[in-house]
């Protein structure tokens, strides 16, 4: 995946510096038209190549449109936050039912299914000098 990433990347690459070479031509970008920038005095003109026009209107472009499609979402994300802040709730609320109902009604039963506390266990002799009881050895003389 990180080779066909990195191909990709090299290829998109490629086909910009292609782009911009093949658009090196220098273009005069006017905010008013002619007449009306004259009237509001100074010069509203800028002499740009054409590459650097066609990426900065292509990063705009992305920008503005990645702006819009979040704001237009925004409202999504919000029924998203306030479901799961609700699933959050319930799923507390069916644990503490869960413990309330499935605990024994019996203080003996109560007793029974608490859970062992286990230790650990004691290391068990290899051998011991004395017999086992319950054995029948010849008795010392």
């Amino acid at each position: 995946m990180r080779l066909i990433r990195l191909i990709f990347i090299v290829l998109v690459g490629l086909f910009l510096i292609a782009l911009a070479l093949a658009n090196r031509e220098l273009v005069t970008l006017s905010v008013f038209p002619a007449n009306f920038g004259t009237f509001l005095g100074g010069q509203w003109t800028i002499t740009l190549p054409l590459f650097l026009v066609i990426f900065v209107a292509f990063a705009l472009g992305m920008i503005f449109g990645l702006v819009g499609e979040w704001m237009r979402e925004s409202h999504i994300r919000r029924q998203a936050r306030e479901e799961a802040n609700k699933a959050a709730l319930l799923q507390t609320e069916v644990g503490s039912l869960r413990k309330e109902h499935a605990a024994p009604r019996d203080e003996v039963l109560a007793i029974v299914d608490q859970p062992r506390k286990t230790r650990s266990p004691e290391p068990m002799p290899i051998a011991s000098a004395e017999p086992a009881p319950g054995t029948t050895l010849p008795l010392p003389r």
